[in-house]
Order: structure tokens, then C-alpha cells, then sequence
């Protein structure tokens, strides 16, 4: 049986999760059906749409994303904080972007006087799309259920779109939400639909190379902040010229088919202290190492205990590969 996911999500142990869609049809979600010679391509621009509209929305940022032609690929970035922040009507204004709500909803945000009795039922909704708000399964949900119902329409068919429930994994430490970016960015390298970050089309990284030539950094993803240090605003914890240089020579030795190795002129790296070998190969089969939450030793155990897990999976490959 799957694991509930309210076993696998801990926001004390971490707000990263590595989320992962797979279509179920053998027709396409994206990208041409060499059997019938029909092109979805178009599909990805429903896909990174879709994706980054919610990130307004909801109190969710995205950290990383790939979309290829039959499965999907999102880092998130719970922000619970800023959902207990917001006032009452900008919650309820929220969830009617996503959702008509109920009269009740409709005439709050109108300014109709409310009943004591209407009150008490709004304080209750209200605090259900709180939750809702800063929620990866209802984030997951939205996205998935959109893209599903505009691909049944146009395929003329019914039925499910997507295999199950999508995946997640926790992303306990700065290692892991590295490792995990890298190897969400170099998907398309990976599967050989491109050679360079640059031309990696529907991808954070491509998005990011795009705002940095401009000196800015995309406003529709999670920003980098640097490296970790007091008083650090919020945003990624590494440098965003490092890690961009470190997927960059990850990619030339996974398509050159080598192991190769990684100059120790990486600051990043070094920093996270994982050896060359062992970052090729986080980068480059993270989702099939890995079934689970992912984090050093320390994080694995804390995390465990938070959420009243007998055993530690994932343990001897997390000691392996990150030390």
C-alpha cells in the first residue's frame, strides 16, 4: 500500500519536496507519438502555465520544474508561515481563484453584512482553505486535475490521465534539495531531447538563464539567496551563479558517458561535501535511488520521529552517496 501522505510530509523537518506526475496512457502528455505522428507539444505550455499561476496563488513556491513528454517533474517550497500570515479576506480572494466557493464565501468578499451564525461557518472555511493554501496535495491536485481534464477533451476520451496520486519525497537537507534541483534540471540532457541548458526548453533552469542575462532572477520561482548565514533572507540556500556552473559540468560528464569528475573549484560542492562519483549519480538516477525522504543521517533520524516511523528508509544509500 502507498504511504498516506500526511506520513510523508513533515514541515518541521522541512518545506522542500520533490514532487513527480506520470501519464498513464501511452499517448503522450507532451511531445510527438512517433505511432501515430500526432504532436502534444503544446501540452507543455499548459503544463509550466498552469504550474507557475498556482505559485501565485497558492503559499507555494516552485524551486525547480522539468516537463517532458510523459511525466512531470516539480521541487516545491512549502511557506506555512506565510499562509498563517494572511488576513481572512485575503485567503478566502486566494481560494477564489482557484474556486468559485460558496455563497456564503461570495458574500463575504462582497461586503455583505454576516450574521453571527455566518461568521462562525466562514471562521470554519476560512481556516480549511488555510490549510488548503499551504497544502502539496491540494497544489498537486489543482495542477493535475486541470491538465487531465484539457487532455480528455482534446484526446475525446475519458478516464484517468495520470498513474495514481503523484509522488513526493522530502528533501531534508541542503544536499538533497541540490542534488534533487540538479537532477530535475538536466532531465532533459539526461534523456538526450537536448545538449544545453539554454535550449532545455519548459524547465526552471532555462527560465532562470533567461532572467540572469538580464541580471534579474525569475519572479515566478523560488529566488537564491547564498550561501547560509545569519539574518539570511528566505530563498535557496546556495549561489545561483555556483550552482548553475555545477549543473552545467554535471551535464558535459553525463554526455560525454562518463563518470568524469568535478573540479574541486566548486564551492558548492565542496561545500555540501559529497564526493564527484556519488553527485554523477545523484544527478542522474536520484528518482530510482531514492523511494522516499532523503537527507543525511541526522535529518533522516529527526524527521523518522516527527512522523512515528519505525524504520529509516532510504538510510544506507543516504550514507553512501552524501555522506
Amino acid at each position: 500500500m502507498p504511504t498516506a501522505r500526511k506520513k510523508q510530509v513533515s514541515l518541521s523537518d522541512t518545506k522542500y519536496y520533490h514532487c513527480i506526475s506520470r501519464c498513464v496512457r501511452r499517448a503522450f502528455l507532451c511531445g510527438e507519438d512517433r505511432f501515430t505522428g500526432r504532436s502534444y507539444e503544446h501540452r507543455r505550455d499548459w503544463v509550466e502555465e498552469k504550474l507557475l499561476t498556482l505559485a501565485k496563488v497558492f503559499c507555494i513556491e516552485v524551486c525547480g520544474y522539468a516537463v517532458m513528454s510523459n511525466h512531470t517533474h516539480i521541487v516545491l517550497y512549502v511557506d506555512d508561515k506565510k499562509a498563517e500570515r494572511l488576513s481572512d479576506k485575503a485567503i478566502v480572494i486566494r481560494w477564489h481563484k482557484l474556486f468559485k466557493g460558496n455563497w456564503l464565501t461570495q458574500k463575504y468578499v462582497n461586503g455583505n453584512e454576516l450574521s453571527e451564525s455566518e461568521h462562525s461557518m466562514l471562521a470554519a472555511d476560512i481556516t480549511e482553505f488555510r490549510l488548503r493554501l499551504a497544502s502539496i496535495s491540494w497544489f498537486m491536485r489543482v495542477l493535475n486535475e486541470d491538465i487531465a481534464r484539457r487532455a480528455n477533451e482534446e484526446d475525446g476520451c475519458t478516464g484517468r490521465f495520470w498513474v495514481g496520486r503523484f509522488k513526493s519525497q522530502a528533501l531534508l537537507d541542503t544536499a538533497a534539495l541540490a542534488a534533487c534541483m540538479a537532477y530535475v534540471d538536466l532531465n532533459p540532457i539526461r534523456a538526450r531531447v537536448t545538449e544545453t541548458l539554454e535550449t532545455s526548453d519548459y524547465t526552471s533552469v532555462k527560465k532562470r538563464i533567461e532572467c540572469a542575462r538580464q541580471g534579474k532572477q525569475p519572479k515566478s520561482l523560488r529566488r537564491f539567496a547564498g550561501n547560509p548565514r545569519e539574518n539570511m533572507p528566505s530563498g535557496l540556500p546556495f549561489d545561483f551563479t555556483y550552482y548553475i556552473q555545477l549543473v552545467e559540468l554535471t551535464g558535459r560528464c553525463m554526455r560525454s558517458d562518463k563518470r568524469g569528475y568535478i573540479s574541486d573549484s566548486q564551492p558548492l560542492l565542496a561545500r555540501l561535501q559529497i564526493e564527484p562519483d556519488n553527485w554523477l549519480k545523484l544527478t542522474t538516477q536520484f528518482a530510482k535511488v531514492f523511494h522516499g525522504a532523503v537527507g543525511r543521517k541526522q535529518a533522516m533520524t529527526d524527521y523518522c520521529e516527527h512522523l512515528n516511523k519505525k524504520r529509516r528508509v532510504n538510510l544506507t544509500q543516504c550514507e553512501r552517496l552524501l555522506g
